[in-house]
């Protein structure tokens, strides 16, 4: 079928908005009409080629939709059902066969190949293919085919702009947070970073009852936002010589947990250096290869735990509900950090949010 769909066709080039051919759906797929996609990071990563050099490429990995046909296989969904498309997992490697699919071992493949696993492609134009398949939905344009496996039913009172949000940095945050950390309340937290993935999870302490929440940025307009969803108090980077000092101010011994969403090395340290004694940091920052941290031995011998975690420690098809369940009480009001734009206007989306300027870009599609 002919779909709209943004397409890159150089590394770091612009999205052009073209006319593309879209596959049919296979035994175990879904062609969903896609009607709003997040846009993070790992999107403006893929375009300027820090996966694979892969072009021409159609990105997006945040799709939410309605299904309009399943194929002969399918048992979970059927037309009309609104759907999450999130991360891809093989479901064979020992991470996967254990319940750690955030981990699986052939996920950089599945993402960024720019294939399915078989090596087919989910978009042509005059006959040539168009790579996409990113992390096996490429949802930046109208329609797309995404597996059973890796789609996620949701309620449909909930606008699909909103939960869109979801699907890789909203979960990432949380799950740091509600799957990894488990705080108790009462407990200290911080986050180092309030675009959407801190946000996310400096939300998600609001729901567990931390107290104090601390939020760290460098953007006053940002903090002014963080405060207004359940940040005690705003550390401003930009005008605090010793940002650990002023959290141990704030909180007497360090913090019980901290979330940092940077990847730059001396914020993650700063990160680790709050800590209280048994204090736990998790980082989320995604940092190019080569980057280092260091800190001294001892400190950590105190019981501090230092981990990293991918889309938050989340199964999807759990996690996301209970998400969309918080949306709906107004306990995780995702659409304040939310900047729609038309899936034309996908540049200036792209531009806005690499200066900081937007903190979720959502596009929305013409249909």
């Amino acid at each position: 079928m002919k779909i709209t769909a943004a397409v890159v066709r150089e590394r770091g080039g612009a999205f052009g908005i073209e006319q593309l051919d879209l596959c049919d759906p296979r035994a175990d797929e879904l062609l969903v009409e896609v009607h709003a996609s997040g846009m993070c990071a790992t999107d403006l990563h893929g375009r300027d080629a820090y996966y694979t050099a892969q072009f021409p490429k159609v990105f997006g990995h945040e799709g939410a939709g309605i299904v309009r046909a399943v194929g002969s296989g399918v048992t979970k969904f059927k037309p009309g059902d609104h759907v999450v498309m999130a991360y891809p997992w093989c479901g064979e490697c020992p991470n996967c066969k254990t319940q750690r699919q955030t981990y699986c071992l052939h996920a950089n493949d599945l993402k960024h190949g720019g294939t399915r696993a078989d090596g087919s492609t989910l978009h042509s134009k005059d006959g040539q293919p168009i790579y996409g398949a990113f992390f096996q939905q490429s949802s930046f344009g109208t329609f797309t085919v995404a597996n059973e496996r890796f789609a996620v039913k949701v309620r449909d009172d909930v606008p699909l702009t909103s939960v869109s949000a979801l699907a890789c940095g909203g979960q990432t945050g949380a799950g740091a947070v509600l799957n990894v950390m488990k705080p108790k309340p009462g407990d200290s937290f911080v986050v180092f970073g309030v675009g959407a993935v801190g946000l996310s999870g400096m939300m998600s302490a609001k729901i567990a009852g931390c107290d104090p929440i601390i939020a760290v940025d460098v953007h006053e307009h940002r903090l002014k936002l963080a405060r207004d969803l359940g940040a005690t108090h705003t550390i401003n980077h930009n005008d605090r010589t010793d940002v650990v000092a002023e959290i141990k101010k704030i909180t007497g011994l360090g913090a019980r947990y901290t979330l940092e969403t940077s990847a730059i090395a001396s914020v993650f340290r700063e990160a680790i250096e709050a800590l209280m004694p048994a204090g736990t940091c998790v980082l989320l920052g995604s940092a190019r290869k080569g980057t280092e941290v260091s800190f001294e031995t001892p400190f950590l011998q105190n019981g501090r735990t230092v981990r990293g975690v991918i889309q938050g420690d989340s199964v999807p098809q759990e996690f996301i509900p209970k998400l969309v369940d918080h949306i709906a009480a107004g306990r995780f009001p995702v659409e304040r950090m939310i900047t729609f734009y038309d899936l034309a206007d996908i540049n200036r989306a792209a531009a806005e949010s690499a200066s900081g300027k937007t903190i979720k870009p959502v596009l929305r599609m013409p249909h």
